[in-house]
């Protein structure tokens, strides 16, 4: 990637630091921002930007390192006025091949075949797809529970659309995860759906609502446990 720039480096890092912000972990729902996953972030004076990526332990799934990893070269490419774009992973013990498959654009499965991984069977698509739906579930827990603390009912919930909400940073996340699975987002979609779209009615709400609830429960555990892991490991 080569480019002309009179951007002044200060922006441009501005602008390299909210495109991280996009990249997400893709269990814990959450940007490497927030979770403190980027170690560092900087611009040479030749204008490529570097970026380096920590994860909570060593052994940490190499499938959602790839992805965060890979994620996070597409968005910092995409800053104008940047030379060049250097990501790495660090402390991990697939960091060489993760690396290297990122830095020359090849697949999951070209980037760990004869690496200290093994041989993976297939790429990300699919992983990207659960985790998504997970975060789907997530999220419409922490849309509808307040809306039913409030008073609403299981027929109003049934009923509603997501215009008929209100405006939150739930629900702007909630909308976002749903275009990411082709599932109608705009304000006269139906508030709750499946993970393929399917709207839920009366009788299957309670069900539907109580594994809501317990996506939303894994998310928070396994965030906690990240970051005091990641608080640990590196004296945060």
């Amino acid at each position: 990637m080569t480019v002309t720039s009179d951007t002044p480096p200060t922006t441009q890092v501005g602008g390299v630091w909210e495109a991280l912000r996009t990249v997400r972990d893709p269990e814990l729902d959450a940007d490497v921002v927030s979770l403190d996953f980027v170690a560092s972030c900087s611009i040479s004076d030749d204008g490529v930007a570097h970026v380096r990526l920590r994860l909570p332990t060593y052994f940490c799934a190499p499938n959602f390192a790839f992805l965060m990893v890979a994620d996070a070269w597409d968005a910092v490419s995409q800053v104008p006025g940047l030379q060049d774009v250097d990501v790495e992973l660090i402390d991990h013990f697939a960091s060489d091949a993760i690396n290297a498959g990122v830095a020359a654009r090849a697949g999951f499965v070209t980037s760990m075949a004869g690496s200290e991984v093994g041989e993976a069977v297939s790429e990300l698509d699919g992983l990207r797809r659960n985790f998504t739906e997970r975060a789907l579930m997530a999220g419409t827990d922490l849309v509808v529970r307040p809306l039913m603390a409030a008073g609403a009912t299981p027929e109003q919930v049934v009923a509603m659309t997501l215009g008929e909400v209100p405006a939150s940073a739930d629900l702007r996340r909630l909308r976002e995860r749903r275009r990411e699975l082709d599932i109608p987002a705009d304000d006269d979609a139906p508030l709750v759906v499946d993970p393929v779209g399917r709207t839920v009615g009366l009788e299957a709400l309670p069900l539907h609502l109580r594994k809501a609830r317990s996506y939303q429960v894994g998310v928070d555990a396994n965030t906690s446990i990240c970051r005091g892991q990641l608080a640990a490991r590196y004296g945060l």
